[in-house]
């Protein structure tokens, strides 16, 4: 993790480009970002007054397992398109049945299943290490009165317990350009270092906007200087309309049909939507989010335990002057980005240029 452009591990206020993504780190030192604590993902399992549980929400399963199924149905789709299209060009030409070329070149076409098995297999081989991660590694615990967090990497495995204020954090942008589209993609990225090793365990939350990964990270910050009760309430109190569920896919749905015609609703939305499986992917990863974890070691139990209050750990003198000092400029007016003097560029007009 030491980058020769500081010669150090980062601090908060650093900046990096690397092919074409954009880094800003938070922490450390978990200095104020200015913005409202806000988590939309549901990441928060478990909080008290001791500690934090942070882990992948149902919305990020959701999508993959929708874009797996997707990804699988649209081939076969087109591999039955293209054999009745070429039935009915034989139809019009010859006068031969419709179906003779679906029903004798491609249901018994070996190859092609063999391509769609393969093509399976790479969707759900990634998804399959997905699911295993989540039920099998207990999330990452954030401790406020001893102000560390731990994490358990594999079974067996001692867990790995790092200081609150050397936890590494940083938001990313980045821009993907091809012929067809232009994606953008935002995320909070939190580096847990081994001080024996120096191996940094990078935990990544991919977001809508780079103001949510901030968002996401100043919740964490927050419960770890204030408490639970720093908190805000969550905007969508009744957790069956969070992202991912079921209730919030029909929700969506009605927002798409009320701001589209009918032919834009049927193929922009009822299709894509059936064809990626519907509500199954939103059943699924409910499913798997309320299936049982994987429990804490002993030693995180312990740990994890209530400590008298003359035992609590304060923040050192250095994080609070520089909070006392960012506090100061956020109440005049700045921003994060303005005290560090940091830009990220416009990412429209950045992809836009380089596609020309």
């Amino acid at each position: 993790m030491n980058d020769p452009k500081y010669n150090r591990l980062p601090h908060a206020g650093d900046f990096e480009v690397e092919n074409s993504t954009e880094a800003f780190y938070l922490a450390p030192k978990p200095l104020p970002t200015g913005v409202v604590a806000f988590t939309g993902q549901r990441m928060h399992r478990d909080i008290n007054d001791v500690f934090l549980d942070f882990s992948h929400g149902v919305s990020g399963l959701e999508f993959a397992v929708r874009a797996s199924v997707g990804s699988v149905v649209f081939m076969v789709i087109f591999f039955l398109l293209v054999g009745v299209g070429l039935g009915v060009h034989d139809y019009v030409k010859y006068g031969s049945p419709v179906f003779e070329i679906l029903l004798t070149l491609v249901f018994p076409n070996y190859y092609l299943w063999g391509f769609i098995t393969v093509h399976i297999l790479i969707a759900g081989v990634p998804l399959y290490k997905s699911i295993h991660q989540i039920t099998s590694v207990p999330p990452v615990r954030f401790n406020r009165q001893r102000r560390e967090v731990a994490y358990v990497r594999q079974k067996g495995e001692p867990p790995l317990i790092v200081p609150w204020e050397e936890v590494i954090a940083c938001v990313t942008a980045g821009t993907t350009v091809n012929p067809y589209a232009v994606m953008h993609s935002y995320s909070l990225m939190i580096g847990l270092r081994d001080s024996n090793s120096g191996e940094v365990v990078w935990l990544t939350l991919n977001v809508g906007h780079l103001s949510l990964a901030v968002c996401e990270w100043e919740a964490l910050r927050v419960y770890m200087e204030e408490g639970p009760l720093a908190l805000p309430e969550p905007l969508l109190v009744d957790e069956e309309f969070q992202e991912g569920t079921v209730a919030y896919f029909h929700m969506c749905r009605g927002v798409y049909r009320e701001m589209h015609s009918w032919p834009v609703y049927a193929f922009g939305f009822l299709t894509i939507q059936f064809c990626s499986g519907w509500t199954l992917p939103c059943r699924f990863s409910e499913w798997i989010y309320t299936r049982p974890k994987a429990a804490f070691p002993d030693s995180i139990r312990e740990w994890s335990k209530p400590l008298p209050a003359e035992q609590h750990a304060k923040p050192s003198a250095e994080l609070v002057q520089q909070s006392i000092e960012l506090r100061q400029a956020l109440s005049k007016g700045q921003s994060l980005f303005d005290y560090y003097k940091v830009k990220f560029s416009d990412r429209e007009a950045t992809a836009e240029s380089e596609a020309l």
